[in-house]
């Protein structure tokens, strides 16, 4: 006999309907119309020989497709089994052959993921297993093995799959429950023929359910690696979120420490004047919402305890308030600073590094001396207040924040307006809700107030106690133009402390002469000859003990900037100062 004869002969030998007595639960079409072992040589030999021929090549078939997926990688296990319907299909004669996975796509359904079709349609028609196949389907869900020799087998509550079995030229089908050990249905092998109906022997269902099993098992490893891929990049993420935020808190720590150190010195705005219940009422009014606030006041004057003030009283109140000072950063450094950059961004940048817009997220930035800001600088912090989004330098990734921006300066932006220094649009943009604070001078009747609230401060940190303070001093006082305002104010009263030898205040105020003050046109020239004064006591030394910043109250990148807008220089060797 020829192989090929001899392969269709086996083929045969293994459809025909054989008993149907078992273990395995099969719904469907007759069984058991020819009861004739078909391993008995005496009553067939040649066909015996022909039918245990057929079998042992298709157990080997088996064998081989079962052993082909014990070590398979899971992103090789699809192609395996449509490879493996393929076999099938080619070894049995069958016309299709169909994976169903249970949620693989939509939840609580079967969605057809594996299709094999030998007679050349390239994809499945469409069909929905709870439409078209409910009888089936619930078959299924209960573990149940469906044979169908005949669409017209069926019973009768399974119209409607007779219906879409005629519908899609189903002639026979064999329905093979996909399950791990003794969970619930996690797809379904359907195996068709179109062209002719055929029985399915229980020893023909019985080794495609063994080959079911595996593709289940396969499947369930696909799964069970996908979702541990799945969980191990949700672990990266959650990892680096921790990182990220662990970052964040260590610098609001230092933010913490470094504010609280400040604010230590003074806890709350002082003052009685209606200039300052003025400020106080603003500030009251604007602290509940997330408007943009610009804080206008000479230096000194108290802008940053009044932002401390609005953000307390916010509804962001809950995170720290985060700050810089335009002024004190080199024009190279401030845009990294507020957007933050990626390791290697530029030659020093060896780490990354959060910016201050992405640390403040949720809370409230407070920009202190913004007329200092580069101009260059200008246009990404006009972006972050419209639309919320900046890119840290050396990424392309967009980020989104959502801050509430308290603006502070001593500068009249109006005039850098003009003149070309300062954007117009960043201006109306920060000009939402200005405070003016008023300069000391201008409310000297805070000046006691002020003083003995200093005081009983240093009293605490240097351990004096102080019961009076001469007529004379105080009038002296309120009749000083405090051009370093509260600040200034402030360390001419821990001067007198230090020096203070009874309980009676001493206070050595700055020599000032008025005549030349008086001549002076404007703020400007008060202050540029007040400093001027400063720095020749001090020898010109800026910064350190006894410098003209510590005189002044200011900080020494503070004095160098002012300095730099009042046209200050130090003279020459042998030049007059």
């Amino acid at each position: 006999m020829a192989a090929g004869e001899l392969l269709t002969k086996i083929r045969k030998d293994m459809t025909q309907p054989g008993d149907s007595k078992g273990s395995l639960p099969v719904v469907g079409a007759e069984m058991s119309a020819r009861k004739e072992d078909l391993t008995t040589a005496n009553e067939r030999p040649a066909g015996s020989r022909e039918s245990m021929e057929g079998r042992l090549e298709f157990e080997v078939l088996l064998a081989d497709l079962s052993a082909r997926f014990v070590n398979v990688p899971a992103e090789l296990i699809d192609s395996e089994i449509e490879d493996a319907e393929r076999r099938i299909c080619e070894f049995l004669g069958l016309d299709t052959a169909a994976l169903w996975q249970w949620g693989e796509v939509a939840p609580d359904a079967f969605s057809l993921t594996h299709f094999y079709n030998p007679l050349g349609s390239p994809d499945p028609p469409e069909r929905r297993m709870d439409t078209h196949f409910p009888w089936c389907r619930q078959q299924m869900l209960l573990g149940r093995v469906v044979a169908i020799s005949s669409m017209e087998q069926l019973p009768l509550e399974a119209a409607r799959d007779r219906e879409s079995g005629v519908l899609f030229g189903i002639k026979s089908s064999l329905l093979l429950p996909l399950s791990v050990g003794r969970g619930s249905t996690i797809g379904i092998l359907v195996l068709n023929t179109t062209l002719t109906e055929r029985n399915w022997p229980e020893e023909l269902v019985k080794r495609l359910h063994l080959i079911a099993q595996v593709f289940a098992n396969a499947l369930a490893r696909k799964r069970a690696d996908r979702e541990r891929q799945q969980m191990e990049a949700q672990l990266r993420d959650r990892l680096k979120e921790i990182e990220e935020l662990k970052q964040r808190l260590e610098k609001e720590n230092i933010y913490l420490q470094e504010e609280i150190g400040l604010l230590a010195e003074q806890t709350d705005i002082v003052g009685k004047s209606a200039a300052i219940k003025n400020v106080l009422v603003e500030a009251g009014q604007v602290a509940g919402t997330d408007s943009t606030v610009l804080l206008l006041g000479e230096t000194g004057t108290g802008k940053e305890l009044l932002a401390w003030a609005i953000h307390r009283r916010s509804r962001r109140k809950d995170r720290v308030l985060v700050t810089v000072n335009c002024a004190s950063l080199p024009p190279t450094l401030i845009e990294s600073e507020l957007f933050g950059r990626e390791k290697g961004a530029y030659t020093d940048a060896l780490t990354k590094m959060v910016g201050r817009f992405e640390l403040a997220d949720e809370s409230t930035l407070f920009l202190d001396e913004i007329g200092e800001l580069p101009f260059e600088v200008q246009s990404k912090l006009l972006r972050v207040l419209e639309e919320g989004c900046f890119e840290r330098l050396g990424s392309t990734k967009t980020l989104k924040t959502d801050v509430r921006i308290i603006a502070a300066t001593n500068r009249n932006l109006e005039r850098a307006v003009k003149e070309g220094r300062f954007r117009q649009d960043l201006y109306y943009r920060l000009n939402v809700f200005p405070i003016v604070i008023p300069p000391l001078r201008e409310r000297a009747e805070d000046i006691p107030l002020l003083v003995w609230t200093f005081v009983r401060e240093f009293e605490r940190r240097i351990g004096k106690r102080i019961d009076r303070i001469d007529r004379d001093s105080m009038d002296s006082m309120q009749r000083y133009p405090w051009p370093g305002n509260v600040r200034e104010l402030r360390n001419v009263i821990e001067h007198g402390m230090i020096v203070s030898t009874g309980n009676t205040l001493a206070v050595r105020l700055p020599h000032v002469d008025f005549s030349e003050e008086a001549k002076g046109s404007d703020l400007g020239g008060i202050e540029r000859s007040h400093i001027l004064k400063v720095l020749a006591a001090s020898h010109w030394r800026i910064g350190g003990i006894g410098g003209a910043a510590e005189t002044l109250g200011l900080k020494r990148t503070t004095l160098q900037s002012l300095m730099k807008r009042l046209g200050i220089r130090r003279p020459r060797p042998g030049m007059p100062e």
